[in-house]
């Protein structure tokens, strides 16, 4: 994506990832989406390219850089062709990661953010229940205090990067009488008793992400485990929401660009009754109509990362920018799979991944129905 806000320092990075998308992910990328999850090697190499600490202070291991950065970043890592491999890396760099360097004391950041950085640890983050999606106020998972240990019991669902995490930043209930005011985030590391990934869930698309459900039978934390300040943990999440509907809109847009490039190239080649697809007009003007509505959507993203940059509330535009990125990804991905004909059908052509991975763009991170409640409300309407 072009901006006139990017810097020498941009174009470096973008350069830099570019090069371990098209050396270290593409030729590998099959491979893992048939194996289900994606190689502890991609984290730890990533780390030691400095690519999962984009974000955070140098003394943790990062590189302290503006959210731009990740913006480039994110551009670059999406064009991996598998959406399930971006999104393992951005839960851990941008989902669950944040958690810890926001809200985490400074020895929990060094005992953790410091090796998620170096990509020898791994995160998730776990929120999401059988019975609490979107409504995360709802969630029934609890953390019963017993003197300076927390007692957690309750199950999550839809949890990427299950098989993989080594460190899992949990949301629970401590006070049950309270919805939004009683929720609490806990860092509980794999291994810890009482804590089990039940099963790997299979699902539509996403393939080369790790998602799984986990279960809480009176897993006891140490109260050094607490997240930031009891009680006052739905606050954070919806902190982070922003960050994370914004890579989410970021990944979206920028595999449908890829998705729009590639099928101008096949209407360039495949022939017709005598002539190439991109002669006919109905195939052109779709494909311009897109190109349009991807152009648009680059600069609202844009706009809305200088406004993070600048530290302003961009609740409004953020939810925006996942709503109309997010829509958009599956208006490219029907379109332009229809150019392809039965083609588009066949897994050995990208579009059949592109159309399966979209869909659930809508709906993780919060769906378009929430964006739209969001806007509506900072609409005040």
């Amino acid at each position: 994506m072009r901006s006139y806000f990017l810097r020498e320092e941009h174009e470096i990075l973008r350069k830099t990832v570019r090069g371990f998308v098209e050396k270290e992910l593409l030729p590998y990328v099959d491979k893992w989406e048939e194996e289900g999850i994606v190689p502890r090697d991609v984290f730890r190499r990533m780390g030691e390219l400095g690519l999962l600490g984009i974000k955070y202070p140098e003394k943790y291991g990062g590189a302290g850089a503006d959210m731009l950065s990740t913006a480039v970043f994110v551009e670059e890592l999406a064009r991996c062709r598998s959406t399930g491999l971006t999104i393992s890396i951005l839960v851990h760099t941008d989902m669950a990661s944040p958690h810890i360097a926001y809200f985490g004391t400074e020895e929990q950041k060094k005992e953790f953010l410091v090796p998620i950085i170096r990509g020898d640890k791994i995160c998730a983050i776990a929120i999401t229940e059988p019975n609490a999606g979107s409504d995360v106020a709802g969630i029934e998972t609890t953390a019963t205090r017993d003197g300076s240990t927390y007692i957690i019991n309750g199950s999550k669902t839809f949890i990427t990067n299950a098989i993989n995490a080594d460190i899992f930043v949990v949301a629970a209930k401590t006070d049950k009488e309270k919805r939004h005011a009683g929720i609490t985030m806990f860092i509980v590391e794999k291994g810890t008793p009482g804590f089990r990934v039940v099963r790997k869930l299979e699902k539509m698309g996403w393939l080369a992400s790790d998602t799984g459900e986990l279960l809480f039978e009176d897993c006891r934390v140490d109260e050094r485990r607490v997240l930031g300040e009891v009680n006052k943990g739905f606050y954070a999440i919806m902190r982070n929401f922003q960050g994370e509907r914004l890579v989410m809109a970021i990944a979206a847009l920028s595999a449908s660009e890829q998705a729009v490039e590639d099928a101008i190239r096949y209407a360039q080649t495949r022939k017709v009754f005598g002539k190439t697809l991109s002669e006919y007009q109905a195939i052109r003007h779709r494909l311009a109509e897109l190109a349009t509505k991807i152009e648009a959507a680059k600069h609202l993203i844009y706009h809305t990362v200088k406004l993070y940059d600048d530290g302003l509330d961009c609740t409004k535009e953020v939810s925006m920018c996942k709503l109309f990125a997010c829509e958009l990804a599956n208006e490219v991905a029907y379109h332009c799979l229809q150019i392809y004909g039965g083609y588009g059908y066949m897994k050995e052509y990208s579009i059949e991944r592109f159309y399966r991975d979209m869909r659930v763009m809508t709906i993780g991170g919060g769906t378009s129905e929430i964006m739209k409640e969001i806007i509506a409300k900072k609409m005040e309407i």
